[in-house]
């Protein structure tokens, strides 16, 4: 009996020490350890409140990228009804928020049934049933402004891409970091000027809203569903570019309309060097923009990559060959022959022409001519013009902002080139492919439309802008982006004015290679080229860079289509469609 006694005496000491030491566990749990449990410092009531809180992100709290008129670029901001999925387990005015919105109550709790997230219903609403739904006061139930992706991507190499990015945040925000202002998976800018202007864009907090749920899905502590986000006046800021949304929307559904695949067009502000829109092709391949392909990435914007220019560059042969002295205008060239003196194929011989025919006709005997003259009292002729052009700078817009020095709007813009190897300049029949465009010249379709606005402008260079300004949340301005000038030698204004006939010519002359361009509502000035990529399989790069109006220049443009066979290429019906949408914009 002694031994009954003693045993059940031992086993009541036990449950006694194991209730005890569970009862300690647990004040160390919720009364003691609770912010830093264990050697790694768990935050137990942080990982509570976490595991019982669901929420809905609102916005991300990145800045974002403007039109030159405030409208964004990226996203389009729908008004939706939004309902929580605790509204299952409660009754609510169902009927009532359906007749408001018009559907079935049926359909919204259908859409409620075992939700464990916010229901977004996709109908879009007015701002009318907006206010009448969040009069209603009803927890849970919210008709609030959505932001939704463009459906067609608006000038996505320009601006660029954003992505969460360890290797970058590591590396650039490190400061950040540490003290808790950036997360790893905070998305950073990748590409383009979501690159540029990264760190004028990292967001400050995530707009959301919370609620609380017990372990089956339950409201608790009421059914309050509240706000968070950032009460700074001043952030996110918004980067207000030089694109207009029309335009731009012009100019991506022109492409896409004539499938142009590699290439794309950039359209300029003459009066202020502002990029108006600016499309590149291919599409960025999001799941993978950085996979090489014929030895480019998706992300690379075409425009600020240099390109074979062909006949374009008889316009630097051109101006050069003018203010030298070098053109006559009795003086007739024979446009029955090569650029190596043979004579050329029937149907491509052109006979006697002067020099403004040679230009209109992009005869390339009558530029291999005049290289050919000029180099020899001069062999650096032809880069001196092309750099006076604006061809083989960078020529979009660089400046200090801030602490940043050669702050650059245009990430991965090339500098342009006319010559690899200086003895060729020895060799006339190099001389005379590169007085063409040929050989080794490749220069960016951005400093070509540059090029065709300085000629407009009489002469006068400036950086290329495609961005106005840095704007706070409430509007004002944080940095302004003053225009700057594009150093160096320029051509004399009386150059330009010849040039600008020159590039009439090449449209309004019955055989210039631009006369498709006559019927245009507004008049054309500009240049053709084709510069042969390879000769065998007839692949070509086919432009036409030009300014519209030719009397009253407001706008210049290039097109380009790269790496094409010329008997398919939609440059010209690109260019042709996108004036005419430009005159029908500007006149509605």
């Amino acid at each position: 009996m002694k031994i009954i006694h003693k045993r059940i005496y031992i086993t009541l000491i036990f449950i006694l020490l194991l209730i005890s030491g569970l009862g300690a566990r647990l004040v160390q749990l919720q009364l003691v350890s609770t912010e830093s449990f264990t050697d790694k410092k768990i935050n137990l009531i942080e990982g509570s409140v976490k595991q019982r809180t669901q929420e809905m992100v609102v916005d991300d709290g990145r800045g974002k990228f403007e039109d030159k008129n405030g409208q964004s670029l990226t996203s389009i901001t729908h008004n939706r009804l939004v309902l929580f999925p605790f509204l299952e387990k409660m009754k609510w005015p169902v009927q009532q928020v359906s007749e408001i919105v018009g559907m079935q109550p049926k359909e919204l709790t259908n859409r409620l049934a075992n939700a464990k997230t916010p229901v977004i219903i996709t109908k879009e609403l007015s701002h009318a049933q907006v206010e009448k739904i969040n009069a209603l006061k009803v927890p849970g139930v919210f008709g609030i402004p959505l932001k939704d992706e463009r459906p067609v991507p608006l000038a996505e190499h320009l601006i660029g891409l954003e992505a969460q990015s360890k290797q970058i945040i590591e590396e650039k925000y490190s400061d950040k970091l540490k003290n808790g202002a950036i997360k790893s998976t905070t998305p950073v800018g990748i590409s383009g000027m979501q690159r540029a202007f990264d760190e004028f864009l990292l967001p400050e907090q995530e707009s959301k809203l919370l609620y609380h749920v017990d372990r089956l899905g339950g409201p608790m502590f009421g059914i309050d569903v509240k706000y968070t986000g950032t009460a700074n006046p001043y952030y996110p800021v918004s980067v207000r570019t030089t694109l207009d949304l029309s335009a731009q929307e012009l100019v991506e559904n022109t492409l896409n309309h004539y499938k142009l695949k590699d290439g794309g067009a950039v359209l300029i502000d003459i009066k202020n060097n502002k990029v108006i829109a600016m499309a590149s092709r291919p599409s960025i391949n999001k799941k993978d923009p950085f996979k090489k392909q014929n030895g480019s990435d998706s992300v690379e914007n075409r425009l600020l990559t240099p390109q074979t220019p062909g006949s374009i560059f008889k316009t630097v042969t051109a101006a050069a060959a003018l203010e030298q002295n070098k053109i006559q205008p009795s003086l007739t060239y024979n446009c029955d022959k090569s650029i190596y003196g043979n004579n050329v194929e029937e149907d491509h011989q052109k006979g006697q022409l002067t020099f403004e025919e040679s230009f209109a006709q992009s005869c390339n005997a009558t530029f291999a001519q005049l290289a050919k003259e000029m180099i020899i009292s001069n062999p650096n002729i032809l880069e001196q013009y092309a750099d006076k052009l604006g061809l083989i700078q960078p020529v979009g817009w660089t400046g200090d902002v801030f602490h940043f020095e050669h702050f650059k709007q245009f990430l991965g813009e090339k500098s342009g080139r006319v010559w690899t190897n200086t003895r060729e300049k020895k060799v006339p029949n190099a001389v005379a492919q590169t007085a063409i465009g040929q050989l080794d010249v490749k220069v960016t379709p951005l400093a070509v439309a540059n090029m065709m606005a300085t000629i407009a402008r009489g002469g006068e260079k400036k950086q290329v802008k495609a961005v106005d300004a840095l704007e706070y949340k409430n509007n004002t301005s944080l940095y302004t982006f003053k225009e700057h000038e594009l150093k160096g030698d320029t051509i004399n204004k009386a150059t330009a004015a010849y040039m600008q006939q020159l590039l009439k010519g090449v449209v309004q002359s019955e055989k210039g290679t631009g006369r498709r361009f006559q019927t245009l509502p507004y008049e054309v000035a500009g240049k053709s080229g084709t510069a042969e990529i390879n000769v065998k399989d007839d692949i070509v790069n086919k432009w036409f860079a030009g300014y519209f109006p030719a009397d009253d220049p407001k706008y210049a443009m290039v097109v380009v289509d790269l790496n094409t066979k010329s008997a398919i290429s939609p440059t010209n019906s690109v260019f042709y469609d996108i004036v005419k949408g430009m005159y029908d914009l500007n006149t509605r």
